[in-house]
């Protein structure tokens, strides 16, 4: 039997047909119902929140694409991972409010998005079919999420599935997604110093090394959006590796957390309802998350007809960040004279 993963590759390919074609904002999503954040006081989650500013040499961009009369655009650079040894492209995006003056001693939360499939040589949230920038713009303007600084990093170093794992033998991206790409995001933006600053989103293959990276780093990120993943290592490359395969393990990461009692982390889960994956995700969910005093929160957003797509998980991106928002810090505008 295929890997759900391998699976997946087929719609995400054709997916990525999909983003050739149409300008942005193509999919229907609709945020109308979504409430605006509740208001909370600066030091609502750890006291006054630790900025940490930009420091070290800063990266040279490209304009990848442009994203609406604000301003904002995407770029894209190359990176090299002092922990990983891997050098790879990275793309990102700061939201308006990161260039108003009142924000300029402020950090900001930093969301690390993930594509599926291989995840290489592109990152297919970075594209105008989906929106994504546009779209938190329009929704932290609104007040619905918070103004998130997205980091887009490719995923695997070629078409070959890593898992977003340091695999003995193979380039480290388990290292280049939890220690490197955010190395990056402090180096060039202003961003918080604990975790209440950082979190994941992914899809398919992304989307299991954005709850993996959560259950294994909590102490370095709080929440991931979690969409059609995987919930177990698959890559063919962990033959002769089990124990570094089962450390690595959603399942067994989540027993270890469970058995700590913390720290506390935030998964939302969204899933077409005709995903192959809904069966092995909704136990994952019952089996692991949502105790009443366990660390490993958990919310599902079904979609209805829903496929293995980016485009299913659009629809419903607006509440997923508005869940992890409430669990998040946004930036501190500066005291008004």
């Amino acid at each position: 039997m295929k890997s759900l993963r391998v699976r997946a590759a087929v719609s995400v390919v054709a997916l990525g047909l999909l983003a050739g074609c149409g300008g942005p904002g193509q999919d229907v999503v609709d945020a109308s119902n979504v409430p605006r954040l509740r208001a909370r006081t600066a030091d609502a989650l750890n006291g006054r929140p630790q900025v940490v500013m930009p420091r070290g040499l800063r990266s040279v961009f490209t304009t990848y694409r442009a994203t609406g009369e604000d301003g904002t655009k995407v770029v894209h650079t190359k990176w090299h991972g002092r922990v990983s040894g891997y050098t790879g492209d990275m793309w990102a995006w700061v939201p308006p409010q990161y260039n108003q003056a009142k924000y300029a001693r402020s950090g900001f939360p930093v969301l690390i998005a993930l594509p599926g499939a291989w995840g290489y040589p592109s990152n297919y949230w970075t594209d105008a079919p989906f929106a994504l920038e546009e779209r938190l713009s329009e929704w932290a303007k609104e007040g619905k999420t918070l103004p998130f600084i997205l980091v887009m990093p490719v995923l695997n170093p070629r078409k070959t599935y890593y898992d977003g794992s340091d695999i003995p033998g193979q380039p480290k991206m388990g290292s280049w997604l939890t220690r490197d790409v955010p190395e990056f995001a402090r180096t060039n933006f202003r961003t918080y110093a604990t975790r209440d600053g950082w979190a994941f989103m992914g899809s398919s293959s992304g989307g299991f090394a954005a709850l993996k990276a959560v259950l294994k780093e909590p102490q370095r990120f709080k929440a991931a959006i979690v969409n059609g993943p995987d919930t177990a290592p698959d890559s063919p490359l962990w033959k002769g590796h089990p124990a570094e395969k089962l450390a690595n393990d959603p399942r067994h990461l989540a027993r270890q957390l469970a058995a700590r009692g913390g720290p506390q982390v935030y998964l939302a889960f969204e899933l077409g309802s005709k995903e192959a994956a809904v069966p092995d995700v909704k136990r994952f969910i019952s089996g692991y998350t949502g105790g009443v005093r366990g660390p490993i929160h958990s919310t599902l957003f079904e979609i209805p007809d829903g496929v293995h797509s980016g485009h299913t998980y659009i629809k419903r991106m607006p509440e997923s960040l508005h869940w992890i928002s409430e669990q998040m810090q946004g930036p501190v505008a500066a005291p008004s004279v």
